[in-house]
């Protein structure tokens, strides 16, 4: 399974919110966003606290891959 977090970064950046932002409001750890940066998994509490903070869906900020196209 892959995970994709670019439509997070560009919900940021319409938003006109930097990371350091969303990590304070969303209370979010720094490594936590580092292996998000990185496109690798984190838990649902994390997702469900930033998708409160950017008032959106997991949809918006998640996209799953399968394996072969990425």
């Amino acid at each position: 399974m892959a995970i994709s977090y670019n439509r997070l970064w560009k919900l940021l950046i319409d938003k006109k919110m930097t990371t350091a932002e969303l990590r304070k409001q969303a209370d979010i750890a720094p490594n936590t966003l580092t292996r998000m940066k990185k496109d690798q998994e984190v838990t649902m509490q994390v997702l469900e606290r930033i998708c409160e903070v950017l008032d959106t869906d997991f949809g918006e900020i998640v996209e799953y891959y399968p394996d072969e196209e990425r």
